[in-house]
């Protein structure tokens, strides 16, 4: 069994806001004023209880709409924000509540490529100084020389020339610019990179040029990846697992093979449903979701999808129980009621 990298365990991360709420004034019906009183408290849960194990060597992508917590799960992860209740291992080790000066030895190691390559480089630094500042904040470099010649190698792993490293940011392309990106998230050797909607923001004919070097540097550098998307043909093509996500918990997770063959939860389904089909003759059903995704800061009780699921009323449990994740005869986990289990219903850690 491959060794697990990181673990987090019931992860949740909620951002406290402030609502402001008004009352009536005393007075008839037809005179009746509106006044503000009062402000109070609310909590946006953007991360509600998620627990995932990512494996040494592996890509698992994150998946769902937007708004649903993919960005901030990554970056909680890597404690860029810190949570508010759960743990994350890395390689063993507790980090959750870990200082920030505690947590500078272990930045090496875990890394970040962030969605826009235009607004995720210093315009006001050549692109030799964007690669070469983590190498100096952690004393990597002996002398500009061994500078000059990290950054060169640095450049040629993601296929940029050597002279590109005295130029800046605004002079490239926005595939080219990720590229920086990924030789900057790369300048430290790291061991896991959560790659944040990676080529989201770039052309589609760069889009397939990014992933097959994120592949071939996985490959080399012996990398693993959380590869967060909403381009499901993307994490189809590049990951080994597939973690479905809504409204800031799990909703499914399990081999890319199983997500995209056979899926278990209706919204997964409704996901995979829009994907287009290479033979024009196949007809696939195409399942249209009723309404917007919920409020994070007031999310519906027991299942989180009912008020948009296609099948939720035909069974109380889904207005009332909040589902877990359960084993399923194709060897995913789905949280569902409705899904048909493998076993005897019961929690499942979702490894």
């Amino acid at each position: 069994m491959s060794e697990t990298l990181v673990k987090i365990t019931d992860l949740r991360k909620h951002f406290h806001v402030k609502q402001a709420w008004r009352k009536q004034a005393e007075a008839p019906l037809a005179t009746r004023v509106w006044h503000s009183v009062s402000r109070r408290s609310a909590a946006v849960k953007a991360i509600d209880g998620v627990s995932l194990d990512i494996l040494k060597g592996e890509t698992l992508g994150l998946v769902g709409e937007s708004g649903c917590g993919k960005s901030t799960l990554g970056r909680t992860i890597l404690r860029l924000l810190d949570p508010t209740s759960g743990t994350i291992e890395f390689h063993g080790k507790d980090i959750s509540t870990l200082s920030q000066a505690d947590l500078r030895p272990l930045r090496r190691n875990m890394q970040i490529i962030f969605q826009d390559p235009y607004a995720s480089l210093n315009p006001r630094m050549s692109v030799a100084s964007i690669i070469a500042e983590p190498l100096e904040i952690f004393q990597l470099c002996k002398g500009t020389d061994d500078k000059n010649r990290q950054v060169a190698e640095l450049l040629d792993k993601v296929g940029l020339p050597k002279d590109a490293a005295q130029r800046y940011p605004h002079e490239f392309s926005g595939g080219q610019r990720q590229r920086i990106g990924i030789a900057r998230a790369l300048a430290l050797r790291p061991q896991f990179i959560v790659c944040d909607e990676p080529i989201s923001a770039l052309d589609v004919s760069i889009q397939a040029q990014i992933v097959n070097l994120l592949q071939d540097l996985q490959t080399s550098e012996d990398l693993t990846f959380l590869f967060i998307s909403h381009d499901l043909r993307v994490v189809q093509h590049i990951c080994d697992r597939v973690a479905v996500m809504y409204l800031g918990r799990i909703i499914e997770l399990g081999s890319a093979e199983a997500i995209y063959e056979s899926p278990m939860h209706p919204y997964t389904k409704a996901l995979l449903s829009a994907l287009p089909v290479p033979d024009p003759s196949a007809k696939r059903e195409r399942i249209i979701l009723q309404g917007d995704v919920p409020s994070p800061i007031d999310p519906p009780t027991g299942c989180a999808f009912h008020p948009r699921c296609p099948v939720a009323n035909k069974i109380d449990a889904c207005f009332t129980t909040t589902p877990l994740l359960r084993k399923m005869a194709n060897g995913s986990l789905a949280a569902c009621h409705l899904a048909e289990p493998a076993c005897t219903p019961q929690e499942t850690d979702p490894t």
